[in-house]
């Protein structure tokens, strides 16, 4: 009943240049849609800003109250009446996506949920998020509870640029959190996907399996949202493609344009319990609570000058290669090309307040590009205003549409599983890494009518077949006579 409740949750997406902000692709980005975990990355951004403001210590003892404790799973399995550091309830909810945990800091920070989720719409609408409306600090299904593709990679941009001493939170495969290990809902895609550092995934039947993605490769970072996979493999799967266009799409060089980490402070003042507990606690923890920048690693920043276009094209490829790692045989699981891992950063003793000491272990997954943002102190202009509703062409054009109504939701989606849905097949090749190569060659010169499509390679007793699913009939009969006319072998494959 999951899976198919799953299937039928509508598909959204969106892909930006983290750097400019630019769009790189848009499906369905502003229909409002339910996100699921995703929430609790404006939980965490609420925290953060309360945590650097004073309002409360990453070594405050938080009471879990009977709301907190009675939610259900994914969680932390919090007891009625246990304290705990408010530390560790960063960490579950950042890396087990625990919705006790998020729930009890909510209650910390503003004495009860519903408040800190004025708290967080409030926040949501000094970012720009003018088509999000939170109702909980976790994400569990409610009515009114409502985001949208575009707004969630505005949020995760936001966190990125405004929070780099605790970004790197979400990049750690596992996490201590007050005696217990827990494990990152993301690990597959970090462990698989060359240069992701996070963010967060998501998952309920009505939202399907959601994530939004960040990676950095050279000197380009893409933020890429989906919403409504129907599986986690898919989803994934599918999110690796959308960065591996962010990828091809962006530029080389771009300037940077930061997102102006808003003034928060009238909001921080108007929640319930900021006023009581501020005086009391600035004192105690304003020097101590916002970590010392790591160092700049030189070599990463030279590597990312000298980098060519051609080893980018084979990064892409290979990340599509170990992107589908976990998936049926079906759908091809190959490892990423040999080559040396990434060596763990120096870090200070305070690598962030909410890691605690770190051990070996937080150091060798610490994000690079947290580490260079948090030596950034110059901030740009904002971007200019958009309109409330943007409509996106594949070739990066925008034009005015009408604003949507605000319930509005898609009853329909393209699957990207193998269900009653068309493909095509450019060719059967003698190993896996050359039907990828292929398959990335053709989505990248045919970027029009295979941008949606997904990528995958079919072992049969003949080899390896190269192929492009997830496709309407229209699309497949149209990509194979543009491939054709180029002389490049393809044929239509029906339901």
């Amino acid at each position: 009943m999951a899976a198919s409740a799953a299937a039928a949750a509508p598909y959204a997406a969106m892909v930006i240049d983290a750097r400019s902000g630019k769009v790189l692709h848009s499906r369905n980005a502003d229909t409002r849609l339910h996100p699921a975990s995703l929430t609790k990355m404006m939980t965490l951004y609420v925290v953060f800003d309360a945590v650097e403001r004073g309002e409360i210590s990453l070594d405050s003892p938080v009471r879990v109250s009977r709301n907190a404790a009675s939610k259900p799973p994914s969680k932390l399995y919090l007891k009625e009446g246990q304290r705990i550091q408010l530390r560790y309830l960063i960490r579950a909810s950042a890396v087990k996506s625990a919705n006790d945990a998020a729930a009890a800091l909510a209650e910390a920070i503003s004495g009860s949920e519903s408040a800190f989720s004025t708290r967080m719409t409030r926040t949501a609408r000094a970012l720009g998020m003018n088509d999000t409306t939170f109702k909980n600090a976790h994400g569990l299904t409610q009515s009114g509870h409502l985001s949208t593709a575009r707004d969630m990679t505005t949020l995760g941009r936001a966190l990125f640029y405004h929070f780099p001493d605790y970004y790197h939170l979400f990049s750690r495969r596992s996490a201590d959190a007050n005696g217990k290990t827990v494990y990152n809902t993301n690990r597959k895609l970090l462990n698989a996907y060359k240069g992701a550092d996070g963010i967060k995934t998501g998952y309920t039947r009505a939202a399907g399996f959601n994530l939004v993605a960040s990676a950095e490769r050279g000197n380009k970072r893409i933020i890429a949202t989906m919403f409504g996979g129907s599986s986690g493999a898919s989803r994934n799967a599918r999110v690796a493609e959308l960065l591996d266009m962010g990828f091809s799409r962006a530029p080389n060089r771009v300037a940077e344009v930061r997102p102006v980490r808003p003034n928060l402070t009238q909001i921080a003042r108007s929640s319930p319990k900021s006023n009581a507990v501020a005086t009391s606690v600035r004192l105690a923890v304003a020097t101590s609570d916002r970590p010392t920048p790591r160092p700049i690693r030189v070599d990463a920043v030279i590597a990312a000058v000298t980098e060519t276009v051609s080893e980018q094209i084979q990064d892409l490829g290979a990340a599509q290669a170990a992107s589908t790692a976990g998936v049926t045989d079906d759908i091809v699981a190959t490892a990423l090309l040999p080559g040396t891992t990434p060596g763990s950063l120096p870090a200070s003793i305070a690598v962030a307040e909410a890691s605690g000491t770190p051990d070996t272990a937080s150091v060798e997954i610490a994000s690079a590009s947290a580490t260079t943002s948090a030596f950034a102190t110059a901030v740009s202009p904002a971007p200019p205003p958009r309109p409330a509703v943007i409509t996106f062409s594949s070739k990066g054009t925008s034009t005015p549409a009408p604003a949507p109504e605000p319930e509005t939701v898609l009853v329909g989606s393209v699957s990207t599983s193998d269900g009653d849905v068309w493909g095509i097949s450019v060719g059967t090749y003698a190993s896996r890494y050359e039907a990828e190569r292929i398959l990335l060659r053709t989505a990248l010169i045919e970027i029009d009518t295979l941008d949606s499509a997904l990528r995958k390679v079919v072992k049969k007793q003949t080899g390896f077949s190269a192929q492009f699913s997830g496709m309407d009939q229209r699309s497949a009969a149209l990509a194979c006579q543009r491939l054709s006319a180029r002389q490049q072998n393809c044929e239509t494959m029906g339901p």
